[in-house]
């Protein structure tokens, strides 16, 4: 069965992509590495279209690990000249779209005036959207969770929490997606089965969904056909099918 021409029944909430294949995307084109991430902005646009028309609520992107600063610099310096660039260029669409930017991640390695940039991209969507974009920058998941116990760490320290109070609802307030949805739906694009430190708390019932496609080439076609393999699974939680079938008739 063909399930790119099916209407999605089950909408995702919550989008997150794991944008992977600009690089081999540029070597197989005989281009350098920068010219595969600026493709890969056009497969973002298409991305947040379809995710949008679709009812998707959130749309979490992972832009840049903090595991990418290792890579070769002249690649890391035109990623955020890139970076740079899309916010300025971006915001006033976005704002015109309805959709609210938020960008999560360690921001202090960036140069302050990517700082500056991020902060008014994120000022100018503020308020009332349909529709939240998050951008993982120097993002890891390790990351996350460390800087979420050291959050309840200084609550214990200064007298205002007691340890035996702290669980997985605390812990997960303090996590940089607090106050939104977890990930229903995780894509990784390129072809590798495996999520590198992105949201790992986040993830834990995520459904998994791993293209072949390099990311410049996701495109429209292949979000929707995502979204309906998504529509396709069943979601339990731990419990049996039989257990999920019962409640949904109820």
């Amino acid at each position: 069965m063909d399930k790119t021409n099916l209407v999605p029944v089950a909408v995702p909430r919550h989008v997150a992509i794991i944008m992977d294949g600009n690089n081999r995307w540029a070597k197989k084109r005989l281009l350098p590495g920068v010219a595969g991430h600026k493709a890969g902005v056009d497969a973002v646009r298409a991305v947040i279209k379809v995710c949008a028309e679709a009812g998707v609520e959130v749309l979490t992107l992972f832009a840049f690990s903090s595991e990418n600063w290792q890579r070769p610099a002249e690649e890391v310096s035109a990623l955020m000249e890139l970076f740079l660039r899309a916010l300025r260029r971006e915001a006033k669409k976005l704002k015109e779209n309805e959709i609210s930017l938020r960008i999560i991640g360690d921001r202090s390695r960036f140069h302050p005036e990517l700082q500056a940039a991020m902060l008014a991209a994120e000022a100018e969507t503020a308020g009332p959207s349909k529709f939240v974009l998050q951008v993982a920058a120097n993002y890891g998941g390790q990351w996350d969770i460390v800087q979420a116990a050291q959050a309840l760490a200084r609550k214990v320290q200064a007298g205002t929490l007691q340890v035996e109070q702290i669980d997985a609802q605390l812990l997960e307030g303090q996590l940089v997606t607090a106050g939104l949805p977890l990930p229903d739906l995780c894509i990784r694009t390129g072809g590798e089965h495996r999520i590198s430190n992105f949201l790992l708390w986040q993830l834990a019932y995520a459904e998994l969904y791993f293209s072949e496609l390099f990311w410049p080439d996701f495109k429209h076609h292949a979000m929707r056909a995502a979204l309906a393999d998504y529509a396709t699974r069943q979601r339990r939680f731990g419990k049996t099918s039989e257990q999920v079938q019962a409640e949904a008739r109820q």
